[in-house]
């Protein structure tokens, strides 16, 4: 049986596919430095329309197929397509989605309007994240997420899916980034985000604003650690988590060679 330490990537972005801030970069330098380390990688993000698949070299993982997304009484259809990491041995799994991930935008219209489903497109890319997941049978020792979109994954992982044996011994890390919206998700996100009886109405309170700030403090308030992927954070939020009891924190430095987080990894996985 391997001995390698299972690191799973859940992101919004990642080098060199889609570059909304600079901690892109720092996610595809994380996962070349954890495999070249001798750990276990895969890496999930959704198949947004401006990711080019011709480019990319995507391609259907049929055995993956059949995945449907139970939110809210509706059943939504997964097709998950895999690209290999360029210069590296490193698969990169992408959610994707006719109705809801293919718009040529990420989360505004060509008019600057926000997507009125972009609470439905956060619930179905975290859900469809883990049912993926469950649908590999491969546990992860560790998962790092980022992005405000996997906010919600944390959560998930301490409260409805705690029961899945896939995720029995699974450590979440969650790296606080800068903002990137204005708006708010809805009243309809915590209908939404509540996927099953497992979780309570108290554990979606921290979510309930649906603001950038409110994603990032509830993935952050979950997780087993935190990180700081960029040194334009919300002051609210540096106060909040630059020091939290129980919990490893690591602050944002510009000049890492990635090797605290991969010690981070390490650390966590053996408790």
């Amino acid at each position: 049986m391997s001995t390698k330490k299972r690191i799973l990537f859940i992101a919004n972005e990642m080098s060199p596919y889609l570059e909304e801030t600079e901690f892109a970069e720092i996610v595809n330098r994380l996962a070349v430095k954890a495999n070249e380390s001798g750990m276990e990688v895969r890496c999930i993000m959704p198949r947004f329309g401006v990711i080019n698949e011709r480019r990319h070299r995507l391609h259907e993982v049929v055995r993956l197929s059949g995945i449907n997304v139970s939110i809210d009484g509706d059943d939504y259809p997964l097709v998950i397509k895999v690209a290999s990491l360029p210069n590296a041995r490193l698969q990169i799994y992408f959610l994707d989605n006719e109705d809801y991930f293919k718009r040529k935008s990420l989360f505004h219209d060509e008019s600057e309007n926000w997507y009125e489903d972009n609470a439905l497109r956060t619930v179905l890319f975290c859900k469809g994240a883990l049912e993926t997941v469950k649908k590999f049978g491969w546990p992860p020792d560790i998962i790092h997420c980022s992005g405000w979109m996997t906010g919600l994954i944390p959560m998930y992982i301490k409260c409805a899916y705690k029961k899945e044996p896939v995720f029995g011994n699974s450590k979440v890390i969650y790296s606080i980034g800068e903002n990137t919206y204005k708006e708010n998700l809805g009243k309809e996100f915590i209908k939404l985000a509540t996927i099953n009886s497992n979780i309570k109405p108290k554990e979606m309170e921290p979510f309930d604003e649906g603001s950038n700030i409110s994603m990032f403090s509830a993935g952050a308030t979950y997780a087993d650690a935190i990180t700081f992927g960029s040194d334009k954070i919300d002051k609210k939020l540096l106060a909040a988590f630059s020091k939290v009891k129980g919990k490893k924190v690591l602050p944002f430095n510009a000049e890492s060679d990635l090797t605290d987080y991969l010690q981070l990894y390490t650390d966590l996985a053996a408790k």
